[in-house]
């Protein structure tokens, strides 16, 4: 058995390090960047970062080829169904209100390999995104003179026909992302008045498209001889609503500026909300209007909006609406730009990624290095590279980080809170958690008939004065009083959390599993009737059960920022609905998917694993433990132990219970 314990004792070892959390500092506020963003700020950067060219492009594409103008509706469930994966992010913004998005919310509740591989796919997905607005953003230019650009390029610069590469070097759209590069370092404020810029009239084309496009409405277009108003029913449009769901990503654009945000814990949930209200409510807005101008079933995809003001006799309406695309990209590239270098910044300075990226500017405040490392390799994206077939690329990676970033909120509900305790790499309870019923075996050294004890600090002599009111109130992630008697036999013996943290990953498989037979159970896999209803029945209840372990344990309930409402069962339904999305995706979308994960995970186990600033705070001596002996009156004596390393003995131990024995001799002499 000995043997056996330490053949295992690596694997163990190994798996420690994978699954290490990120420890937080007592100050959430603190930070090497500067606090300058309002809530306008944050709403504006939101706004942008979703609406963008899926407006012109996303709108017609989806009312033609899949939905008609019940688009409406898809938009609407769409918008729904993000607002899930935003209250998520907006909870992580406003709780912990550091950079780094999904792949931070992921490292302090999930583990370090897991965001690193969660902050890696964002890296990518930033990449591409950027580079196909701004192939998206040199072609909708060029088409307005005609396409003069590309023929140029074609006829005296160069021109090739490599698979993967586009057919010619895209100069204007890598040039657009150097000189967007160049404009964000020179710090956060630039880039925010940049954005106003570009919003404010993105805004102002949507306010004349709607405007002018309802006095142009002809109700006629949604009748039956135009093929009704759900051409492709019920079916077409969740098709649609899977697709939509896609235009609505630039939201966590705000929880990566929450390091950066004057008051994160008001500002991001509120910029969260409003801006995927004002969102939400454009696209269905525009979507009316579109459908009502010309029928459904005449519109050109590429240019929708455009083209449907042309057919109704005002072409020079095709001219604003092509300003308002073109500031519409803008705001998303400038949203990308912004995004990335704060992702890999904050990996670099956790020590997971080179740690050249994790310099700041001493003037601007903002991560130069690697704005402009990543803004240079972005622009050679665009430059040569043929991005059509990578875009579906940039789903996978979404969804994947929302799947987690709700996943983080369940774990982290349920979890007690744990700071990093001054002078030693041990956490210690917050005292401002809900108190454990019964103490725990590392809380009570020892135990006399008089009333002697000792604990590891003065909170544990406060929870102990506040456990004699309180004996009914559970601990956080401990069983509900309620239901103890029933599992306690079943469920008491596990660590506050743990069960929770199981059922997540059970939710979490369940979901693949019920998703997979749902979507390849009956084509694919040609699965009986009788067979696809059982599994699907037996995937459902591992579901619900997983919902309902979480559901009898006790959350936290003393946090004073925004908070996810109904949980458990808002994030698991977000679980489910990426889950969903995923399955959806195309075979060659996750082959690309595992091979970035392959490179990422080199990358990890090169470099991440060994500068980790959470593994070199492991090893760390721990000096100096001080501990208060409780006396039977109440009053507390301080002494003072050296805590030794695992596996040696601590021969200062006698010493330390003489002197304990010693203090209470004294208090007896003087009684």
């Amino acid at each position: 058995m000995a043997s056996c314990q330490r053949g295992c004792a690596p694997a163990v070892r190994l798996c420690q390090k994978l699954n290490r959390l990120k420890t937080l500092d007592d100050d959430m506020m603190a930070t090497s960047l500067k606090r300058c963003l309002s809530t306008l700020d944050l709403t504006l950067m939101g706004v942008g970062g979703m609406v963008g060219s899926g407006l012109y492009v996303l709108t017609g594409t989806v009312a033609k080829d899949m939905v008609g103008p019940a688009v409406i509706i898809s938009f609407l469930f769409a918008g729904i169904a993000s607002l899930l994966a935003a209250f998520c992010y907006a909870e992580f913004g406003a709780r912990i209100p550091k950079t780094g998005s999904a792949y931070m919310f992921t490292y302090v509740s999930m583990g370090e390999v897991w965001a690193f591989l969660i902050g890696w796919n964002v890296i990518l997905e930033n990449m591409i995104g950027g580079a196909a607005v701004a192939r998206a953003w040199s072609g909708y230019l060029d088409s307005i003179f005609n396409h003069a650009i590309q023929n140029f390029t074609e006829t005296h610069i160069m021109q090739w026909n490599v698979p993967f590469l586009a057919h010619y070097p895209d100069i204007l759209a890598a040039g657009i992302l150097v000189v967007a590069s160049f404009f964000i370092s020179f710090g956060v404020q630039v880039s925010s008045y940049l954005n106003h810029i570009f919003s404010s009239i993105s805004m102002g084309v949507i306010v004349f498209i709607l405007v002018f496009g309802f006095v142009l409405a002809e109700p006629a277009n949604w009748s039956q001889k135009e093929g009704g108003f759900a051409p492709f029913g019920l079916s077409g449009i969740l098709a649609g609503s899977a697709t939509c769901f896609f235009a609505f990503v630039g939201f966590d654009v705000i929880a990566s500026s929450s390091e950066e945000a004057k008051n994160p814990q008001k500002a991001v949930p509120i910029a969260t909300a409003i801006s995927l209200a004002l969102a939400t409510t454009a696209y269905i807005l525009v979507s009316t209007v579109l459908t009502l101008i010309v029928p459904w079933h005449s519109l050109d995809p590429n240019s929708a909006l455009a083209d449907a003001f042309f057919r109704r006799g005002y072409s020079w309406a095709g001219v604003v609406v092509a300003i308002g695309s073109i500031c519409a990209m803008n705001t998303v590239l400038l949203c990308n730009l912004f995004s990335l270098p704060r992702i890999v910044y904050a990996m670099a300075d956790d020590g997971l990624f080179f740690s050249f990226f994790a310099r700041v500017n001493p003037i601007t405040k903002v991560p130069v290095n690697a704005i402009l490392v990543f803004g240079i390799l972005m622009a050679t994206m665009a430059l040569i590279f043929d991005l059509e077939a990578l875009v579906q690329f940039l789903s996978i990676g979404t969804l994947l980080a929302y799947t987690f970033v709700a996943a983080s909120i369940i774990v982290l509900r349920f979890q007690p809170d744990k700071t990093i305790s001054k002078g030693s790499t041990s956490t210690s309870p917050n005292p401002n958690a809900e108190p454990s019923p019964v103490p725990s075996e590392s809380q009570t050294i020892a135990e006399e008939s008089e009333g002697l004890k000792q604990y590891e600090s003065f909170s544990d002599k406060l929870q102990l004065v506040e456990r004699q009111n309180t004996r009914e109130r559970r601990g956080v992630g401990q069983l509900k009083a309620t239901w103890e008697p029933y599992l306690s036999r079943l469920l008491g013996d596990c660590e506050p959390g743990d069960v929770v943290t199981y059922c997540v990953l059970t939710l979490i498989v369940s979901s693949v599993c019920f998703c997979a037979v749902l979507e390849f159970g009956i084509k694919q896999l040609q699965l009986p009737v009788w067979s696809f209803t059982v599994l699907l029945v037996i995937f459902g209840l591992a579901y619900i059960l997983s919902l309902t372990l979480i559901w009898i344990h006790e959350p936290q309930t003393n946090s004073k920022t925004f908070r996810v409402p109904l949980v458990p069962l808002t994030p698991a339904a977000s679980i489910l609905i990426n889950v969903f999305l995923m399955m959806k995706l195309s075979p060659l979308t996750w082959v690309r998917f595992t091979v970035w994960i392959a490179i990422g995970l080199f990358v990890y186990f090169g470099y991440g694993i060994w500068f980790s600033k959470e593994g070199m705070r492991e090893l760390q001596p721990k000096d100096m433990a001080a501990r208060y002996v409780v006396l039977p009156s109440g009053s507390l004596v301080e002494t003072v132990q050296s805590v030794q390393p695992d596996g040696q003995v601590d021969t200062s131990a006698h010493h330390d219970n003489a002197s304990t024995a010693s203090t209470a001799e004294e208090y007896a002499g003087r009684r």
